[in-house]
């Protein structure tokens, strides 16, 4: 046997339906769509949502709250995770090569969740008040990166 010789299973292989093609396709004078009404056009497609002319449910429900088109979501990092971690100094690129933080989003915070016991040397977007006063107790220093930085990071 060679690769000439090959062929798909019986079966297998079907002639494709050709809808439109007139009376001998099989698919009579309409193509299976019906006479008239929106579906028989050529292009139709449903609105997302469409029920029917029955009121849709995303139009039903009561619409609540407030959502901030201009919120900063930052990438977040605990004190203790930067205690776990071996080395002394940390930024973004590395904490990203680490596996710590998957995608830095408007940029890096870090959180003051956990204990810290050695110096250590972090650049960050954002600090919080207590992450601060942990590093700087522990002897280290913490350095705020500017908000022009992150793009050139995330490429």
């Amino acid at each position: 046997m060679n690769l000439s010789q090959l062929r798909p299973p019986k079966g297998q292989k079907q002639k494709n339906q050709r809808i439109g093609q007139g009376m001998g396709s099989g698919r009579g004078k309409f193509s299976g769509r019906g006479a008239k009404g929106a579906k028989s056009i050529s292009g139709y497609s449903r609105m997302r949502g469409f029920e029917g002319g029955q009121m849709p449910l995303h139009r039903r429900l009561p619409k609540r709250g407030f959502t901030n088109i201009f919120r900063k979501e930052y990438a977040i990092v605990n004190v203790a995770a930067l205690e776990a971690l071996e080395g002394s100094s940390f930024d973004p690129g590395s904490l990203l090569k680490a596996g710590v933080i998957h995608k830095l989003k408007h940029g890096l915070k870090i959180l003051g969740t956990g204990e810290l016991k050695k110096a250590i040397t972090v650049k960050a977007h954002v600090f919080s008040k207590s992450a601060l006063d942990k590093i700087q107790a522990a002897g280290g220093t913490a350095e705020v990166i500017s908000s022009e930085k992150i793009s050139a990071e995330k490429q």
